[in-house]
């Protein structure tokens, strides 16, 4: 970061700079930011251990908490990822005019899978739309839950993005570029916080039963980060971490013995290699793995939970009780202090995700309705419990769909980054605000048109990070995850 060369030394400063400067300058990238977080933490100071000893210490726990950049409103993060890209015109952008029109055949500029076009017949929207809350905005029947909760949302209906498909559109939501290799939004958060508990992993992935998203464990990957800010996997039933389970015939005594001879090697080892944070990150997850043992089984025991909790989140319905218990989970996570949860709703291809190329009557009905209900409660929940003026909740697809037809016959509905509908709520977000407009169709952003990296700004900005000023230095520059150009956060909805 640029800093002043001229200013005089105030109190508790380190040689002319302020504290928040001395962190940053003491190292860069990881090395750096964990011997910040440890010194913010340590009210005497440097003094009382040598530099080595610091650096080995933040290399323990590369997830140690660390002072934001800025003033925060938000402590955690829920993701709710629609993957297959959901219908602004039938959820939550209401385009009257779509009604009169539907089978018409009209001249309108599409981009998507199938190319660009500049003629298509129009499907107008399948459900009708009525007012909810005080602030009357118009939500579809698909959602009659979650319309309820109108006045705790910000709604964002002219987000854009760069690429009609798949895999290069999720990569941007998640990483803020197309081509993959990036840290992803949740790395990026954990990279400039740490996390609040170091028995649980600071950054949760929970994937749809049906499977994973295309580009798989790209989308939550620390890319060129160390791998201790990439996202864990969590599942909702059974073993909730893979391989986590201690080896039989082995006691927690006899384990934390091996571990810390284990360390002793391992830190002999980093001594002349203090500088190699994937080192550093490696060892460390043997402790977080240790933890893990003995913290994740009680993270997700919802058993706990009232009858009434679990009835709210929609476990007793078929239809609702996986969705239900991920939200469920997410809420106990951020309870817990992990930074970031993200849900997948919707894997694998075609219509088991919202993906509706074909029947999209049939494709919205089920994804909705097994949405629906769940993440109404998260959001009463987190709110009932204090949890929401902290908890930053995102709803939203890789990109939304086009007004018209993609086939000659039927409802389904072709890929459109040109305008679509995302929502935030809590962390510091305004309620009941509707931001942004497409066009009378519904197909093109045309007023306060937002990016995807000004969605990620706003994320930042609210978890008290800078996005101009959280850098990773790599490959010769200073990373940023809102890229070299930047991008604002959207001030309407703070």
């Amino acid at each position: 970061m640029n800093q002043p060369s001229d200013r005089s030394t105030p109190p508790g400063s380190f040689c002319g700079r302020t504290r928040r400067e001395f962190l940053w300058e003491a190292g860069a990238g990881f090395t750096g930011l964990a011997l910040a977080g440890l010194l913010s933490g340590d009210k005497g100071l440097a003094t009382r251990a040598s530099a080595a000893e610091l650096v080995k210490k933040a290399s323990a726990n590369p997830l140690a908490p660390k002072l934001p950049m800025l003033p925060a409103k938000a402590k955690s993060v829920i993701f709710l990822f629609m993957y297959g890209g959901p219908s602004q015109v039938d959820t939550f952008d209401y385009k009257p005019k779509l009604y009169d029109l539907d089978g018409k055949t009209i001249t309108v500029k599409t981009f998507g899978r199938g190319g660009k076009k500049n003629e298509g017949r129009v499907v107008g929207p399948k459900w009708k739309f009525r007012p909810y809350g005080q602030c009357g905005k118009m939500v579809s029947d698909l959602f009659p839950h979650l319309a309820t909760c109108v006045d705790d949302i910000a709604f964002l209906h002219s987000m854009t993005a760069d690429s009609p498909i798949h895999g290069s559109a999720m990569l941007q939501m998640n990483t803020g570029k197309i081509l993959s290799g990036s840290p992803c939004l949740g790395s990026w958060v954990n990279y400039g916080l740490g996390s609040e508990n170091e028995n649980l992993p600071g950054f949760v992935v929970m994937l749809d039963p049906t499977g994973g998203p295309i580009s798989g464990a790209k989308n939550w990957s620390s890319g060129y980060m160390p791998a201790s800010y990439q996202g864990t996997i969590l599942r909702s039933g059974g073993t909730p971490v893979l391989d986590l389970a201690r080896p039989s015939g082995s006691s927690e005594a006899m384990q934390r013995q091996l571990l810390d001879t284990l360390n002793a090697y391992n830190s002999d080892h980093l001594t002349s290699r203090a500088d190699n944070s994937n080192l550093a990150a490696r060892i460390a997850s043997y402790e977080m793995a240790f933890s893990m043992q003995r913290h994740a089984p009680e993270a997700v025991d919802i058993a706990q939970e009232p009858e009434e909790t679990k009835e709210l989140y929609g476990l007793n319905d078929d239809r609702t009780k996986d969705f239900g218990r991920r939200c469920l989970l997410a809420r106990r996570l951020v309870e817990r202090g992990v930074r970031f949860v993200q849900l997948y709703a919707g894997g694998a291809h075609n219509d088991s995700n919202w993906d509706a190329h074909g029947d999209l009557v049939t494709n919205h009905t089920h994804h909705a309705g097994r949405t629906d209900k769940p993440i109404a409660a998260l959001l009463i929940d987190l709110k009932r419990r204090g949890l929401l003026d902290e908890t930053l909740v995102i709803w939203g697809g890789e990109f939304g769909r086009q007004p018209t037809a993609e086939y000659a016959e039927g409802t389904g509905r072709d890929h459109n980054a040109y305008g679509f509908t995302m929502w935030m709520a809590g962390g510091g977000i305004k309620g009941g605000v509707s931001v942004g407009e497409t066009d009378e169709l519904g197909g093109t952003a045309v007023t306060d048109r937002f990016h995807v990296k000004n969605l990620h700004a706003t994320v930042l900005q609210q978890m008290g990070l800078d996005p101009e000023g959280l850098t990773y230095f790599y490959n010769g520059l200073d990373q940023k995850l809102v890229g070299v150009e930047g991008a604002e956060s959207i001030p309407q909805i703070i």
